[in-house]
Parts: C-alpha cells; structure tokens; sequence
C-alpha cells in the first residue's frame, strides 16, 4: 500500500492511497466466498453457486462493497498509523475499480488542529466580593412560607377581589364569533397574579360567584396572536368558587414542621447557609468563565469547520427546545449567523481543555466514573434502572468520562490562578434570588 499524505491547512490532511491489484483480486474472492454461503438461487444448493452466477446477479452489487471494504480499511489503517485525529467523515474522491488491478483513492479528512497551550497556570482573576443579606434571608423564607400557604373558600363575601384564586366557566367571543381555544370549565387563575392576560384578570374584579357576567377584554397590539392584537373580546364567565390564600404563621412550630429545624432562627441560619452555597457556585462559575476568556484570547489556531457546525447545531437545538418552537427558513439562517461567535469560542475552549488534560495528563478512573453514574442513578429514583442501562453503552460512558477530565482541568487551572476580591461595581447586576 502506498501513501501520500499532504498538510492542506492546519485542520485538513489529503490523504492518497494506492493498493496492489493482488489485495483488490482478494478482497473480490472474499466478498464472492461471504455471498456464495448465503445466497439463495433457484436450481443451485446454498453454498453450491458458481461465481460466474453470482456475478451475473450480484456483480455491480459486490463491486460497490469491495470499493467500500477497500476503502474503510486501508484508510483505517493509515489513520491509526499515522495519529490523525480525525473528527468528521472524510469526503473520498476513487479511481474506477477494476479486479486484480491497482485501484487508487484520495480522502480529504478533517482532523484537530495541534493546540500550543501555554501559560495557563496563574492567570489573575477577579472575584467580586458578595455576601448574603438579611433581606435575601428574609425574601427566601417568605418563598418557603408561601409555598406552604393553604387555599380556603372565602365565607364572608360574594365578590372578587384582586388576590383572590377563582374557579370559573368561560366562553370567548370576537365579532359575534367564537374564539379558537377561548372556552373552558373549571379554569383556575389567581386574580392580579400575572399568569395570564393582565387585561383579562383585571376584569374579573367585581364579578359575583354563580352569576354570569359579561365581561370585555381588550388585547394589546403587540399580542402573540395577530388575530386578537389591538382587538377587544367580549367573555361570558361565570365565577364558581372564590378561594384566598392563608400564610401559615412564621414561628418555631413552622420551622419545625415544614423545614426540619429546631427553630426559626435554626431555619434561618439554614437558609443563610444554602443562599452562601448557592452564591459560592455562582462565583466559581463566573471565574470559569474569566478563566476560559483569557485563555480563549490568549491562543490563536484555526478551528476545524465542523466542530463549529455541530456546535451551531446544538446551540440552535437547545434554544428551540427552551422556545418550544423550530426556527424555519430565513429565521434558522439568520440564527446560525449570531450563535456562529458563541460557537467558535465554546470549540476554542474545548481543544484548549484537552489540550491542557493531555499535557497535565489528567485522567479520570473508572471507579470515579462508576461512582458519578451510581449517583445520577440515585437521583433519578424509580428511573435508576434506566439511568444505568443509559450509562452502560461505551459511547455514552466515554462522553461522560471526557466531560469529567474537563472538569477536573478546569478545576487544576482555578486552583493555580490568581484570585483577587474586588468590590461590586455600581452598576453591576445584582445576584437574584
């Protein structure tokens, strides 16, 4: 076999290959012995049909998975010999194949660019300087408490009040006609809670329980449905049962019954420690990302086009999921053009983590790898088994295996950069919780 291998960019290899007639001939005697075994021709015992036959029948068919066979293992063979890091199919250009002569091809492959990564230890970061506040406390025990707030019929009056949770019949009209999807029993809103049309929970005030009311909703002009935008309906509604919510008292019993606690000050320094883990989290990931800035800055290759393009991919698959809505035509074009940045970069910083991984020789053992997949099974509960038959195929476990040296690279990198504590700037956004 001879080859020919030629640099066309730092992330393309041409690779020619030229194979003798002898191993072409073989390969044809293989696929013609594999076909002979198993074909089934009227007149002739399984194994018993001469090749002349089989060829008559299954001659262009043969021809096109010996060119195949040929080609999938000799290119094999050089890619492993030669340490190409090839990472997407290769586009394969032969020559006419003929039994028992020479037969030539080329393959352009694209392969990982080699990655200089360097003075990636010690990069200075910055770490603003945050705290959890009693008002932070007191938001996130107010949240617990609601949680655990009860709905209990109002008794004492028949209207509606804005907080109130109403129970009602509705039916939608516009121009006289009914509105597509505008009619329903038993709907369940909390009036002024914001979960659905402001204009329409606005006008339930005033409405009395078991009377029908007509009511008139105007739609804003920017309305996700243009048949409605700028249009007002008119509703009839009939209000069925009024409930308001009751705030459990804040005290030592709430805190013992709901939270586990000793007490409410128990609860509040658990509280007070949960928010500081959460806060913790959010530092370190926002040092990641410093971190993955400098170092993306920092290097300069070229990156192969279709790691970029998965990446595109994926980035417009996960925005769609979050929408619920594909993007089509012109829209996905214009997509892929703004996320194409945000791609390059996330590549960037993946061949600088492996490369960092392979220099510091990080490694993840098996056992590390069991562990996390016993744990994401414990998670998951009832869906254990299945979680565990998801992480028993070999790709999966690798793809696993790899994102965790990745994490322990970045984990290498943040323990030996510099971190400094700067104070909050004014007009840096404030941490939500």
């Amino acid at each position: 076999m001879k080859i020919d291998i030629d640099t066309v960019s730092s992330t393309q290899r041409k690779i020619r290959v030229e194979l003798p007639g002898d191993d072409v001939a073989q390969e044809f005697v293989r696929a013609y012995e594999n076909l002979g075994r198993h074909a089934k021709i009227k007149g002739f015992r399984p194994g018993k049909v001469p090749r002349s036959v089989l060829q008559g029948i299954y001659g262009d068919e043969v021809k096109g998975q010996v060119l195949s066979r040929l080609v999938e293992r000799s290119l094999g063979e050089v890619i492993k010999e030669r340490g190409l890091k090839v990472i997407a199919e290769p586009e394969v250009d032969a020559d006419t194949l003929e039994e028992g002569r020479t037969f030539a091809f080329s393959a352009l492959v694209e392969v990982k660019p080699d990655v200089d990564a360097k003075d990636y230890f010690g990069l200075e970061l910055k770490k603003v300087r945050l705290s959890v506040s009693d008002e932070q406390v007191e938001a996130a025990l107010a949240r617990l408490r609601d949680a655990h707030a009860q709905l209990v019929p109002v008794e004492d009056r028949e209207v509606v009040e804005r907080g109130d949770f109403v129970t009602m019949d509705f039916s939608g009209t516009l121009d006289g006609e009914p509105i597509p999807g505008g009619k329903n029993e038993n709907y369940s809103v909390e009036v002024g809670g914001g979960n659905t049309l402001p204009e329409f929970e606005n006008a339930l005030v005033g409405l009395k329980k078991d009377v029908e009311e007509a009511i008139t909703v105007p739609y804003p002009a920017d309305y996700f449905k243009k048949e409605l935008a700028g249009k007002s309906a008119q509703f009839s509604v009939t209000v069925k049962e009024i409930k308001k919510k009751v705030l459990p008292t804040l005290d030592d019993e709430f805190a013992k019954d709901h939270a586990g606690s000793e007490s409410l000050a128990d609860l509040k320094t658990k509280i007070r420690s949960q928010l500081e883990a959460e806060l913790g989290e959010f530092q370190k990931e926002a040092l990641k990302e410093q971190l993955m800035e400098r170092l993306v800055e920092a290097h300069s290759f070229e990156l192969p086009e279709s790691l970029i393009d998965r990446q595109v991919r994926y980035l417009i698959e996960r925005q769609q999921r979050s929408s619920g809505a594909p993007a089509e035509g012109s829209s996905t074009e214009e997509l892929r053009k703004e996320l194409r940045p945000h791609a390059e970069r996330q590549v960037k910083a993946t061949l600088l983590l492996e490369k960092i991984a392979e220099t510091e020789k990080v490694e993840v053992p098996d056992a590390d790898v069991q562990k996390r997949v016993d744990e994401a099974a414990r998670a998951a509960g009832e869906r254990g088994s299945a979680v565990r038959q998801y992480y028993a195929r070999a790709d999966v476990r690798e793809n696993l295996k790899s994102q965790m040296v990745m994490d322990r690279t970045m984990e290498l990198l943040l323990d030996r950069a510099v971190t400094k504590e700067v104070e909050p700037t004014v007009d840096a956004p404030d941490k939500k919780r």
